[in-house]
């Protein structure tokens, strides 16, 4: 049952895009269009979860072990920066059109704040290897389904007619904010 809760939270309720902010630049950059935010997700999935087992390990037998737990930091950015070269190497030999679609954006999931901001929270709420994982698996499909719905409105807004004034950025801003405001009713529910 815990589980079923750290999972579901981490999707709606402790949303990191929408309800704790992280992990704006890719949220914002790379939701013009469906199939790109979805490929995203997929990426940022993988690594949020490899970073959410990995960055346990690490953090429990290595630097816990050899009394150095405040270099957390360095330790849970080399592992994601090295999730991120694999992840990278990866699409650009299996999916080279994602890869050109995904373009710095790839890259810049190593300096995702989500990605090192699910990590740093499964170490305070000192969650165990499966609670980490759990909570990984449950925000990186939060960031997912946030970035494609984000991107499914995008891609609508873009064939309706709106003020010049707003097109754009502006009224991608305006929808994000709209979206946050209506992932706040989950709060207290878990």
């Amino acid at each position: 049952m815990n589980l079923l809760v750290i999972f579901f939270a981490a999707i709606f309720v402790n949303n990191f895009v929408l309800s704790k902010f992280l992990g704006i630049c890719p949220f914002l950059g790379v939701s013009k269009k469906v199939e790109t935010a979805a490929g995203m997700s997929l990426a940022v999935t993988f690594v949020m979860a490899m970073a959410s087992a990995a960055t346990y390990l690490v953090y429990n037998f290595i630097l816990v072990k050899f009394n150095i737990p405040y270099l957390y930091n360095i330790a849970f950015i080399l592992i994601i920066a090295s999730l991120v070269q694999f992840i990278e190497m990866f699409i650009k030999k299996s999916s080279p059109t994602l890869y050109q679609a995904l373009g710095v954006y790839l890259p810049l999931i190593t300096t995702n704040c989500a990605v090192l901001g699910v990590t740093v929270s499964n170490m305070q709420d000192n969650y165990n290897f499966i609670e980490s994982i759990v909570n990984g698996v449950g925000a990186a499909l939060g960031f997912g389904l946030a970035i494609i719905l984000f991107a499914g409105i995008r891609e609508r807004i873009e064939r309706n007619n709106i003020l010049s004034a707003v097109k754009g950025f502006p009224i991608a801003l305006i929808s994000a904010g709209l979206m946050s405001i209506a992932f706040l009713g989950f709060s207290g529910l878990l």
